[in-house]
């Protein structure tokens, strides 16, 4: 099989993130990818590097205020006298009433859902390549490819259209989705990860021509919470193109394998 995968996508290291009020070594490091490679060259993969493909198939589902945002911040919180060594945001907005703040602090509360997406100054490049290396892969697909695999680090699914979350920064399946909508009428994007993901039904909640379809753990009592129950099918044109599977507590193998049927049946 063809994979994608590019060296900068290791620069971002977050050092910590919160988890239950107290701060934790950030599990997502650059050994995660060392790790996948090496699955990847194991099981017989060619590696190839992504093209730069410019801000394009990013700005296609990320708002231009956000990916200012994501740009930018690092430098202005180092401007900050007594802010931490990373982008961590002490403050969020329940609701947001259309006003949008100017102040570095204001801007990553609003742009960031939790404490467990730390930025740096090595995060807006990493995940721009990882971001690429999903339209590559995408590509290799649309040419003919039968199947190709995107090795994307920082991960992305927790990415909505302007917000940051769970260790994601931009949301890699929504690109590789919205550049496969060049050449095919729909799309299908199958989520097994252990947690739903929230940002990509974000995304195409509202939309009919890309189907997202989630295994998960149920966030009655997991990450995300807010999102991912079952009742969640989408909204105006794309009611009906939103399908969540979530799991409860001590679902074993067989239970996954029956949901993963059922939604190989959407």
């Amino acid at each position: 099989m063809k994979a994608f995968y590019a060296e900068e996508q290791k620069r971002h290291d977050p050092k910590a993130f919160l988890s239950s009020g107290a701060a934790q070594p950030n599990p997502e490091q650059p050994e995660r990818v060392e790790r996948l490679l090496a699955g990847a060259l194991s099981a017989g993969c060619t590696i190839e590097r992504p093209r730069n493909h410019g801000l394009g198939p990013v700005a296609a589902v990320h708002t231009p205020e956000y990916l200012d945002f994501l740009e930018h911040i690092y430098a202005r919180w180092q401007r900050i006298e007594g802010a931490s060594a990373e982008v961590i945001p002490n403050i969020h907005p329940i609701a947001r009433n259309g006003s949008y703040p100017a102040s570095a602090v204001g801007q990553a509360g609003y742009h960031m859902a939790d404490t467990a997406c730390p930025i740096s100054g090595e995060t807006w490049q990493s995940a721009l390549w990882s971001a690429w290396t999903a339209v590559d892969a995408a590509e290799a697909v649309m040419s003919g490819v039968p199947a190709a695999y995107a090795l994307c680090r920082p991960p992305g699914h927790h990415a909505f259209a302007d917000v940051a979350g769970g260790f994601c920064f931009i949301n890699n399946s929504a690109v590789a989705a919205q550049v496969l909508r060049k050449q095919a009428a729909r799309v299908a994007i199958l989520d097994v990860d252990l947690h739903h993901g929230n940002g990509t039904q974000g995304i195409f909640y509202a939309r009919p021509d890309v189907l997202t379809v989630s295994l998960h753990a149920d966030p009655v009592r997991f990450y995300p919470f807010f999102w991912g129950h079952a009742d969640e099918r989408g909204e105006g044109p794309g009611l009906g193109y939103n399908f969540n599977l979530p799991l409860p507590r001590k679902s074993d193998d067989a239970a996954f394998l029956e949901a993963l049927e059922v939604a190989f049946q959407r």
